[in-house]
Parts: structure tokens; C-alpha cells; sequence
């Protein structure tokens, strides 16, 4: 049962394309206001003849009023003139005229069924109060009217005044058919029904048509992509109708860009690898053959051969070792083993061991400390990138040169400069400089010696612990390497 509703939900969403949202928009914003509209215009007409009808029929009550109490009629009933105007109001609005006197008693009922008997209703009460009203009972299929009867009384008030006052003698009570209203309201109906459906008809067609040309130029974006994805095509063709199709366009082809960066810089990756694999291994084939020529060789040739060939083999081991280390630091899940570390004291260390190198060209290396610095780091990878920054600094510098180590950190990072009075690194090269096996002198790299791996591997360890590093150099006057690094690992932000 769960697959089975996996499936289903799949399938709805399968249905709900961006054609499909639109379409219903449109459908929904055009027969929206069109069954409004629809009903609207039948609510009113009804309103407003019931409205009509009801004012009609008061107007000739209230002719029919004066001529009860003209001729007196709820006293003596004789008047001919009365008798043909209720038989002409039940006659032309199929209705029927109640006349209640002030016992509540009907006096007459033009459908003879009440005459004699009494009548009261909150209608009647309200009536003989001196108030005219209507009640529409639409489901029942009539209108009520009831018509107060009134005579003008004189009287004298307690100053003297004589005034005249309306007196309530009795009630009409009239209820008539809205057939003829319904009748027209049904053939009113009829006609809006086909006009509802022809606009229907046209919003669906409209709304069909618009939603095609709208998805349009999505639909192009997604051919042109999916060429791309398939391999048919190696161009991809930007859609600038709208902002979105425009920014999506860029995106892709952004993201176009840095894959084709990365196919290249994978290519160039094999490449150099190929090269400097197949470097060490060529010398030694140079060398054995050598030495296969000369069978006779002094025993000093052979030493001298065996010393060179190590040399080679101990080159080919450190570059394996690098693209290993890159290797192990590239994959996303690596493994970072963090733990509070002194960082003053990993700096000392990373100095001693290579004061030897130093010494070999007199470089002073000096370490300012600006503040005990403690920090959750990896230390053999942190390790590395001290040794790798402040190692190229010493190789890449001149006789008598000089090396600054400082150190400092604030609330939130610690920073860690290592600068060099040395060579330089031209304007140019700055930007490649992370890139694996670029060397920005090559022929003097070779002599300094060097995988062409170490500030790929320094920037990955740093990345790797969410800090960011940096780079100023002019050429002939050295260089300057900046490292700034959390001093406590968070693993939730990318590193720069």
C-alpha cells in the first residue's frame, strides 16, 4: 500500500507542470469574475423586480385603503367599486387580499376561505402599529404585503391645540405569485447558461493557447539543456524572454563554464601527473642504460649512478606521497581529527625542523608571537600547511634573505602570516598558484626541487578546517601569505 501511494504521488506531481499552474490561472482569474458576474446580474434582476412588483401592488393597496374607508367598508360591505378592485388585484397578480379589521377579524378574503375568522400574526400586530412591510419567500413562491388602513381623527391637546392624528381601523393583508418573476428570471437564466458556456468555452481555448506560448521559451530552455546533458550539442542557446528563463540561462551557463574549467584543469591534471611520474622513471632508464653500456665501470661510476637513481626513486615516492595526501584531502566526507591544539608551540616546532634548511642559504626565520593562541584544529594537517608556507618561503628566497612568522588572533579566528623578502611571484601567476603542479619558474623550480603539489595541499587543509588564505607578492620583493583559521571548528561553513 505505501508503494502504491509512492506511486500515486509521484504520478500527481508528474501532472502538475508549470503549463499545467498556468493554464489553471488563467482559467481560474477568467471563469471566476464571468460566475460572478452570472450571478450577480440574476440576483440583482430578482432584487430589483421583486422590489418593482412590491411597490406597484403598495401604490394600488394604497388606492384600494382610501376607498375601504371611503366607503366605509369594514362596516357595510355593499361598495361595488371595492369588490371589483380586489377582484382585479387577485385577478392581474394572482394573488389574494385578506381585510382584517381591528378585532382581527378578516372581513373579507378574496379566496373565501378565511372570511369570518381571525388572524393574528406578528405581521398583523406590526401592521395595526401603523407599519407597512413586505416578506419575499422566494421557495414558497410569493410575496407578502401588509398595508395598514387609517382614518384621520381630530383631537385637542392638554394646551388647547386641535391636531390631526392617523388612526388604524384595520390591516390588508396581501400575498401575491412571483411566477411571472421567476418566469423571466428562468428565461434570463437560460440565456446566461449559453453565455457562460460560450465564455467558458473561449477562456478555455485563450487559456490553452496563452499557457502554450508562455511555457514556450521554458520548453526551448529545457531542449537546449537537455542537448547539452545528451551530448548532441557542446553549445548551449541562452533564452532571455523573461527574467527567470534569463537567470537561468546565466546560471547554466556559469555552471557550463566551471565544468568546462574543470574538465580542462582535469586534463591538465592527468597530463602534468603523466609528466612528472614519467620524469623520474625516464632519468633512470637513462641511467641503467648507462650503466648496461659500461660493463666494465669503475666502482665509483656505480656509486655515483646507484646515488642518482635513489635520488630519483625518493623524488617519484614524494611525488606519489603528495597525490595521495591531495587525494585524501579532495573528498568531500574526508576525515578531519580536531582537537584543542597550542598553536605558538606548533609554530616553534614547524621552525626547528627546518632551520637546517634555512642555514644551507642563511635566511634568518624569525616567529612573533602576539598572544598565546589555542585553537580546535588537525594538527599533523595544520602541520602541514606551516611547514609547506614557511618551506617555499626558504626555497623560494635569496642568500642572506629573511622569514617572518606572526601570529595573532582575535574573539573568533586566529591568523597566521608567513612573509618572505625572496623572489616574488609575478602578478600574473597568482591566481594559478593553488593549481596542482603549476610552477611559476619552471626551470628554477626544477633545481629548487618539489612536487608542484604544496600549495594545492595547503589550501585544501585549510579549507578543510573552514578558514581562508590569502596571497600579496611583488616580484623581486617577496611575498606575503596570509592564513586565517576558527578557533573553534564549526564543519557547517565553506572556506574560501
Amino acid at each position: 500500500m505505501k508503494k502504491f501511494w509512492g506511486r500515486f504521488v509521484h504520478f500527481i506531481k508528474s501532472l502538475v507542470s508549470l503549463r499545467v499552474v498556468i493554464f489553471l490561472i488563467m482559467l481560474i482569474v477568467g471563469l471566476v469574475p464571468a460566475g460572478i458576474l452570472y450571478f450577480g446580474i440574476l440576483q440583482n434582476y430578482e432584487d430589483r423586480a421583486v422590489e418593482s412588483r412590491v411597490s406597484m401592488v403598495q401604490n394600488q393597496l394604497k388606492v384600494l385603503t382610501n376607498h375601504l374607508v371611503t366607503y366605509n367598508y369594514l362596516e357595510n360591505r355593499d361598495s361595488d367599486v371595492v369588490k371589483a378592485e380586489l377582484d382585479m388585484l387577485s385577478s392581474i397578480y394572482e394573488g389574494r387580499v385578506m381585510i382584517i379589521d381591528s378585532s382581527f377579524k378578516v372581513v373579507e378574503d378574496t379566496y373565501g376561505i378565511s372570511s369570518g375568522k381571525y388572524m393574528v400574526s406578528e405581521e398583523v400586530i406590526k401592521g395595526f402599529q401603523g407599519t407597512s412591510m413586505s416578506h419575499y419567500d422566494r421557495v414558497n413562491g410569493y410575496i407578502e404585503i401588509i398595508t395598514p388602513i387609517t382614518i384621520s381623527v381630530e383631537g385637542v391637546t392638554e394646551s388647547g391645540e386641535t391636531v390631526t392624528q392617523e388612526q388604524v381601523i384595520g390591516v390588508l393583508f396581501t400575498s401575491i405569485s412571483n411566477d411571472a418573476i421567476m418566469d423571466i428570471l428562468d428565461l434570463l437564466q437560460n440565456r446566461a447558461v449559453i453565455l457562460l458556456t460560450l465564455s467558458m468555452v473561449v477562456i478555455v481555448m485563450v487559456a490553452f493557447v496563452l499557457s502554450g506560448i508562455l511555457v514556450l521559451p521554458f520548453k526551448r530552455l529545457s531542449t537546449s539543456i537537455s542537448n547539452v546533458k545528451s551530448g548532441f550539442s557542446d553549445e548551449f542557446h541562452p533564452v532571455n524572454t523573461y527574467v527567470e528563463t534569463s537567470q537561468i540561462s546565466a546560471a547554466f551557463e556559469e555552471l557550463m563554464d566551471r565544468m568546462k574549467l574543470l574538465d580542462d584543469s582535469r586534463q591538465e591534471f592527468v597530463a602534468n601527473v603523466s609528466h612528472e611520474l614519467k620524469t623520474p622513471l625516464t632519468s633512470m632508464k637513462v641511467l641503467a642504460d648507462s650503466i648496461a653500456m659500461q660493463p666494465d665501470a669503475p666502482k665509483e661510476l656505480y656509486q655515483e649512478f646507484f646515488q642518482d637513481v635513489t635520488s630519483e626513486i625518493d623524488r617519484e615516492n614524494q611525488i606519489i606521497t603528495d597525490l595521495l595526501s591531495l587525494v585524501k584531502m579532495d573528498k568531500k566526507a574526508a576525515e578531519i581529527n580536531v582537537a584543542p591544539q597550542d598553536i605558538n608551540d606548533m609554530l616553534e616546532l614547524v621552525l626547528k625542523r627546518l632551520l637546517p634548511l634555512a642555514r644551507q642559504k642563511n635566511i634568518e626565520v624569525v616567529l612573533e608571537c602576539a598572544r598565546p593562541v589555542v585553537a580546535e584544529v588537525d594538527e599533523v594537517k595544520l602541520n602541514l600547511v606551516f611547514t609547506n608556507l614557511v618551506e617555499n618561503a626558504i626555497k623560494y628566497n635569496r642568500e642572506n634573505g629573511s622569514v617572518r612568522v606572526r601570529l595573532d588572533a582575535d574573539h573568533q579566528f586566529f591568523t597566521v602570516q608567513v612573509e618572505d623578502n625572496g623572489i616574488g611571484i609575478p602578478e600574473q601567476d597568482l591566481q594559478h598558484i593553488y593549481e596542482r603542479f603549476y610552477r611559476v619558474d619552471k626551470s628554477h623550480s626544477r633545481e629548487i626541487g618539489g612536487t608542484g603539489l604544496g600549495l594545492a595541499i595547503t589550501r585544501s587543509a585549510v579549507v578543510m578546517h573552514r578558514g581562508t588564505i590569502q596571497v600579496e607578492s611583488e616580484l623581486g620583493k617577496g611575498s606575503t601569505f596570509t592564513v586565517q583559521i576558527p578557533l573553534k571548528y564549526t564543519g557547517s561553513q565553506e572556506g574560501v
